[in-house]
């Protein structure tokens, strides 16, 4: 019979590690949450017939298949406006190891994986290509492991592999290393952006964009948001500007800090006495291009997407 503290050691050696998982699979930090809950209720009301075993493998199982189930109804579900990954705050250390040994060197590493371009990437999978990529190519798992945790046969993981890689094609050419250097870069462009903007001035602004930028916000429903991409250094830098120009205008009190969120420096708003309908929390992560452009503007805003977002504190 399997104790409660089998229970408990289990949750306290494996839960940071099924989270990682967990929210890559999901792109959602209170799904994620969620989900690893879930995965030790099972253990206590159904666990896995060799507790002497590690358990690490029929955890993975659990929190995968109920990671399948959760995309599958999301794609059934309608979500009004754009769909963003919710961010994480991602300061050095890394936040979850990889395995049980350390860090092996992957085809996609810790902070890559999360990143927003990373994830957004992963839409284009289906559930079972999305679990077996991270497995095999962000938490190194071998082609018999990764078909043991799915229940899969090994030339199926080798079939699935190869089509989840070929999907991320596009990805994998336009991918930029996340170093300290390139946070950096990202971090100066943003502010310099940002200030052209306080300060009206169109072009500077426009000069940082790239031509095909897009500037993308979740709402959720909850909160006003652009409902499709504005895309266009013009429409981007015009859409911006008057985002700008209605705080001024209004002698909002807003309160900002850089954070950094998914590998990347990002800008966390907060305005407390904003009126109804509008959010009173937002982040802003960019992503830049090769050549150090503005190439995409994620604004995150409904709130059940910044539950691992901290407050600004006063």
């Amino acid at each position: 019979m399997t104790s409660a503290i089998q229970i408990e050691n289990a949750f306290t050696a494996h839960e940071r590690f099924l989270w990682g998982l967990c929210y890559r699979m999901t792109g959602n930090a209170a799904d994620a949450d969620d989900l690893v809950q879930e995965t030790f209720v099972r253990a206590m009301k159904s666990p896995p017939a060799r507790t002497d075993e590690p358990w690490r493998p029929w955890l993975v199982r659990v929190a995968v298949n109920l990671s399948r189930d959760l995309l599958r109804q999301r794609k059934r579900r309608a979500y009004e406006g754009e769909w963003l990954p919710s961010p994480i705050e991602t300061a050095p250390p890394a936040f979850d190891p990889p395995d049980e040994q350390g860090n092996p060197a992957t085809r996609y590493d810790l902070i890559e994986s999360v990143s927003y371009a990373f994830l957004l990437a992963l839409e284009a999978l289906t559930p079972t290509q999305r679990a077996v990529l991270l497995l095999r190519d962000v938490f190194d798992y071998s082609v018999s492991e990764t078909a043991q945790a799915l229940a899969l046969s090994e030339a199926n993981v080798k079939t699935t592999l190869h089509r989840a890689r070929r999907a991320l094609q596009d990805y994998d050419r336009a991918r930029v290393p996340i170093t300290p250097a390139w946070q950096e870069q990202v971090q100066q462009t943003m502010q310099k952006f940002l200030g052209y903007l306080f300060n009206h001035d169109v072009a500077g602004a426009e000069a940082l964009l790239a031509e095909n930028v897009r500037h993308v916000s979740d709402g959720g429903g909850e909160f006003y948001a652009a409902r499709v991409p504005v895309v266009g250094r013009t429409k981007v830098t015009l859409f911006n500007s008057r985002l700008a120009q209605i705080a001024k205008a209004n002698a909002l009190d807003v309160h900002s800090e850089w954070r950094m969120l998914n590998g990347l420096p990002s800008l966390v708003f907060e305005i407390p006495d904003i009126a109804a309908g509008f959010a009173p929390r937002t982040v802003m992560i960019c992503h830049l291009n090769p050549e150090g452009q503005i190439d995409r503007i994620h604004s995150v805003l409904a709130s059940r997407k910044l539950t691992a977002v901290r407050s600004i504190a006063k």
